[in-house]
């Protein structure tokens, strides 16, 4: 196991820190651009940015998908990318279909994977989470101040 950890690990490391990148970024330009529009009726821009937010961390989290399959395939798991692909996405998922197991040598990195996919999605909740939080609490500030 302590192997598995080992090959893992970069690859772990290359997701927490392209996560934190999303973020950051995600964060700073939802805050720019609100500044940018407040006081204004602003519903398409409020759409548009949670959109955005999304979009973006959908991408990230195809493209952690997409990394931990090419190390299946560095790892000699699958002979092409769209197996090795949807077998990703299902660990860093946490579906768990178990209709393709990889061979016992690495045969846990699938819940290493999976424990770094459910960290990662419940990142992108709570960024999702925050920028629908501010838009409720911008909305309800507009509405007490007209009422």
């Amino acid at each position: 196991m302590s192997f598995d950890l080992l090959v893992a690990a970069p690859v772990m490391l290359v997701c927490l820190v392209m996560q934190g990148f999303v973020v950051a970024i995600c964060l700073r330009r939802y805050a720019r651009y609100r500044r940018r529009w407040e006081g204004r009726e602003k519903m398409w821009m409020e759409i548009a940015l949670l959109m955005a937010v999304m979009l973006l961390t959908l991408i990230c989290n195809i493209a952690q998908i997409a990394i931990w399959a090419a190390l299946f395939m560095m790892l000699g798991e699958f002979k092409t990318f769209m197996p090795a692909l949807y077998h990703s996405s299902v660990n860093f998922a946490t579906l768990g279909y178990g209709d393709i197991v990889m061979s016992e040598r690495w045969r846990l990195l699938g819940p290493i994977e999976a424990a770094n996919g459910i960290l990662m999605f419940g990142m992108s909740t709570s960024l999702m989470t925050a920028a629908v939080l501010d838009v409720i609490k911008s909305n309800m500030a507009r509405l007490r101040e007209g009422a």
